[in-house]
């Protein structure tokens, strides 16, 4: 099978992350002002909820499904009896978990409230089966996940603002954001024979993926519980409104993560392959401009809104929500933490078949997130929640950089620290008289607009002007390359 290189593979998933991001930024704002806090949050603790039976449905499939097929892609009768093998087993527990979600909402009073939005949401549960993503990400289909993801949200876009007209249309809204995230999974279905075979040809070995499905699915639950039980526990101690306000920080940290984790997607099954195939050298080489790549675009996106949070909030959401701006701030800085412990865990640790670090890791955030949710929620709501993510978080990364001492000492030395870190000085230095002595008198937007432009502008001409390595390896030529088709 043919396969992409690495360049052709990130540029179409940062066509799909540009989508990601431009879907909340058109969608937010409206939905915000249309459902209000209160409906935001309760779509937003469904979804919290329904992601946990999710996680159960899944177990550790849709991380060890990449590596597992990654490793055996060249061969497609091996790769068939693995994706036959990884489907049945995820059928088997999806249809378990499936049967617990509903009773659970039948059982669970708070659920019953909402029983309409929660049966909705559950329908992710058999999407998500079928749809075999990882076997996708496994064989770099990234043009064919890109395009597919596209049409999905394009169509998503268009059913909210006409169904979407007021506060009591959140149960259509959730229905909307299910047909957007895993609507496509049926494409995915229809699509599996043009990859692999239905028919079994070998004899089914099931017990060689429980126990790292096992260890990954330890994984998938610890992560889950400092990226979801923040909003639940928020659903239970406080209010729906609070959770609303902390729904607003999520979205837009959300947006800026799938930027900056947007080239470790490609990364995990190409690095698979390496180690796989022994290349120690081209796995460290792309190690290194991974680090760089989430240096170089996440700090400045961390520091400009967690100046800028109130403006940031105010045009999103409005008014009502400024409630969001606290925890907006708190949570910005998870982007470059969530960006390094993106490829200390999964795209190094995963491949050298260390899931077992990576799950000790992330079982020392979980436990200190929920500790510390239990004393921050009740003392400063949506606020204390925040926090307890940002601390979880930066725990995380440091649990993996301990493990990954060896590897991280012989890399660390390549990395453009001291640069980029010039570089947003000078650019927060370039803003401030913007912030301290200009008044915008025609709104919030051209505020954000102008300091935005000036800010990464400034940063960026700096990284060229000190050469920093990710930018003159890899963007300049970009630049050069497309100005050279554009004047042939």
């Amino acid at each position: 099978m043919e396969n992409k290189s690495i360049k052709y593979n990130f540029f179409m998933n940062f066509i799909l992350t540009v989508s990601s991001i431009l879907f909340p930024l058109i969608t937010f704002p409206y939905v915000s002002r249309v459902l209000l806090v209160e409906g935001n949050g309760i779509v937003a603790f469904s979804a919290s909820i329904t992601t946990y039976f999710s996680m159960f449905a899944s177990l550790g499939i849709p991380t060890y499904g990449i590596r597992a097929c990654a490793k055996v892609r060249d061969d497609k009768s091996k790769l068939s009896t693995v994706v036959q093998e990884l489907f049945i087993i995820n059928i088997i527990t999806t249809f378990i978990v499936s049967i617990a979600f509903v009773l659970s909402i039948y059982l669970v009073p708070k659920f019953n409230l909402q029983k309409e939005l929660f049966l909705i949401n559950g329908i992710t549960l058999i999407l998500n089966a079928l749809g075999v993503n990882w076997l996708y990400s496994a064989l770099e289909q990234y043009k064919y996940i890109t395009i597919r993801s596209l049409i999905f949200k394009i169509i998503s876009i268009l059913l909210m603002f006409l169904f979407v007209k007021n506060t009591n249309d959140y149960v259509i809204y959730g229905a909307i954001l299910v047909f957007a995230s895993a609507g496509s999974n049926i494409l995915n279905f229809i699509n599996l024979r043009k990859f692999v075979s239905f028919k079994k040809t070998e004899k089914y070995d099931f017990s060689q993926h429980i126990k790292p499905i096992l260890i990954f699915f330890g994984t998938s639950a610890a992560i889950s519980v400092y990226t979801n039980l923040d909003v639940a526990m928020l659903g239970f101690i406080k209010s729906d409104i609070e959770v609303g306000y902390y729904n607003v920080g999520i979205k837009v940290k959300t947006v800026f993560i799938s930027l900056v984790t947007s080239l470790g997607t490609v990364l995990l099954p190409r690095l698979s392959y390496y180690i796989e195939n022994n290349k120690i050298q081209e796995f460290k080489k792309m190690i290194v401009k991974a680090i760089n790549f989430v240096l170089v675009v996440s700090t400045p996106i961390v520091l400009y809104f967690v100046v800028y949070a109130k403006q940031s909030v105010l045009l999103l959401s409005g008014p009502a929500y400024m409630g969001s701006i606290i925890p907006m701030q708190f949570l910005m800085p998870t982007v470059l933490l969530i960006g390094l412990s993106n490829i200390t865990g999964i795209q190094v640790l995963v491949p050298l078949n260390k899931e077992k670090e990576l799950l000790i890791s992330i079982i020392f955030g979980a436990a200190i997130d929920f500790v510390l949710n239990l004393y921050f929620i009740n003392l400063w709501g949506a606020s204390g929640a925040a926090a307890s993510t940002l601390i979880a978080e930066l725990v995380v990364l440091l649990v993996q950089c301990i493990y990954l001492r060896k590897y991280l000492h012989q890399v660390l030395g390549q990395i453009s620290f001291i640069k980029i870190a010039f570089a947003n000085i000078i650019s927060l230095a370039v803003i401030s008289p913007f912030r301290y002595a200009v008044t915008f008198s025609k709104g919030i937007f051209i505020e954000l607009l102008l300091t935005a432009t000036i800010f990464f502008l400034s940063y960026g001409i700096v990284l060229v002007l000190t050469k920093e390595t990710f930018v003159v390896e890899n963007i300049l030529p970009f630049i050069k390359k497309r100005k050279d088709k554009l004047f042939k």
